[in-house]
């Protein structure tokens, strides 16, 4: 009986059960039991049954070779004591794999970090097994940190067009501040155009109310030089 159970736990640990007959003492059959027996036999082939598992977060073999789980805690005190050389690193923001070798035990380590908190660990003692472990621990980081890819992304894309309007927006302010001067400029120049057109009409009228009063003037002094020509006395010519 203790063989049984042995040989039960050794093909379940394979992953495929197979129906065994159980020799068991009991009265012997009779010559119809023993021809149904050998008719069922014949007709009916035992079939493999395959055990119903779940599946795993990590695979538990690689190429048919084993990935033993390993502790957290002797993991972190080999790193702290600087007994594991990196052969792999990758990391993605707060996501990080390491293949690491442990050279006194010929051991692979594969770990997984979450902001720089040991979230996973496994060994292998074969380095081939240990880089497959890798790759499938890169591809769930790389999976992992695609929302803060997109994020990265998204916050560069936002801070590059906040900078876009901001730029935008002062040049508009420049154009109007631009706008307002010259307008205003173009009504002071007006303004002054008038002034000046008023002054020079103002002028304009003076200078014809003097030149009336110069030609009054002249007009006096001719006047006045005929009058005084008209009191002086006739002189005789000389002979």
């Amino acid at each position: 009986m203790k063989n049984l159970l042995n040989r039960r736990s050794s093909l379940l640990a394979n992953g495929t059960a197979h129906l065994v007959p159980v020799v068991r003492d009991e009265a012997p059959a009779s010559a119809e039991d023993d021809a149904a027996a050998q008719a069922s036999s014949t007709t009916e082939p035992v079939r493999p049954v395959t055990t119903l598992r779940p599946v795993p977060v990590v695979p538990s073999q690689v190429n048919g070779r084993a990935v033993q789980m390993a502790d957290s805690s002797e993991v972190e005190w080999l790193a702290s004591e600087e007994a594991l050389t990196p052969f792999r690193v990758f990391r993605s923001f707060e996501y990080s794999v390491s293949l690491l070798f442990h050279a006194k035990e010929l051991t692979y380590y594969i770990v997984m970090y979450q902001n720089n908190t040991l979230w996973r660990a496994l060994k292998a003692a074969e380095l081939e097994t240990a880089e497959a472990v890798f790759h499938h621990f890169e591809e769930q980081a790389a999976r992992l940190a695609d929302s803060e890819t997109r994020r990265a992304q998204l916050e560069a894309q936002n801070e590059q067009l906040a900078r876009m309007i901001a730029h935008s927006e002062a040049q508009a302010e420049r154009l109007r501040n631009d706008m307002q001067r010259g307008t205003a400029h173009e009504q002071a120049v007006s303004n002054r155009q008038h002034q000046i057109r008023k002054e020079v009409a103002q002028l304009e009228a003076q200078r014809v109310a003097a030149q009336a009063q110069l030609n009054k003037m002249h007009r006096q002094i001719h006047q006045l030089n005929l009058s005084n020509n008209e009191v002086l006395p006739h002189l005789p010519a000389n002979r």
